[in-house]
């Protein structure tokens, strides 16, 4: 069962308010009593009110439920981009708080829903104004997996796959694979001079993805 799964499980049984012991969590996840106990200090660490010990048991206390609601997927980037906005937050409890909501919002989107280029949300700086007119354009042609032709500083003209932005604490960075280089590519959005779909798409490729590169980073 992958972690993000078990952690939302976790939460499902204890919404009912009852004290549950460790072991018998274990069993229902089929999971270590260790493991179950690592995942309840994660969950608390995270902000969610869990209330326990071991060798007693957890539960949750003044869980806060939402009605079920129904998001269309400009309203979801609205909700995601805002969660990412607080995350960065100076003050600490605030962010933590933010990061647990975007773990739980994560754990109950359907698949179309999430974004596997998700990206952070800024605060305005000169080199992100200029950026800004095409983010809107780089984050759909990452959702719905679009190249696009982008014209870059020094007149480079490239063919990309874009796959993930990033905020460096006042430019946008885009990570894509270049068709026409034949690997990775990391461009400063501020730098591109001009950004267009080219009427493609893909689907992901072993050695073309964002896990490829973050592999590709990772000390060996």
């Amino acid at each position: 069962m992958p972690r993000k799964t078990r952690l939302f499980d976790i939460v499902q049984i204890l919404r009912d308010g009852q004290l549950h012991r460790a072991g018998d969590l274990a069993a229902r996840l089929g999971v270590s009593v260790r493991t179950v106990w690592r995942d309840m200090g994660d969950l608390s660490e995270g902000g969610l009110p869990i209330e326990g010990a071991r060798g007693v048991g957890y539960r949750l206390k003044e869980p806060t439920m939402l009605p079920p609601m129904a998001l269309t997927r400009d309203e979801f980037e609205a909700l995601r981009l805002g969660v990412a906005l607080v995350a960065g937050a100076a003050d600490p409890t605030i962010a933590r708080a933010a990061l647990s909501l975007r773990a739980k919002i994560a754990a109950v989107a359907p698949a179309r829903a999430q974004d596997p280029g998700s990206d952070s949300f800024v605060f305005a700086s000169e080199e992100a104004a200029r950026a800004a007119p095409h983010l809107a354009l780089v984050r759909r042609a990452i959702r719905d997996h679009l190249t696009l032709a982008l014209g870059y500083r020094g007149g480079e003209a490239l063919r990309i796959r874009p796959l993930h932005l990033d905020y460096w604490g006042k430019a946008w960075t885009l990570m894509a694979w270049s068709d026409s280089a034949h690997d990775f590519r990391v461009f400063r959005v501020d730098l591109v001079t001009a950004l267009t779909p080219d009427g493609g798409a893909f689907l992901p490729e072993a050695g073309k993805t964002v896990e490829d590169y973050l592999a590709r980073l990772s000390p060996v």
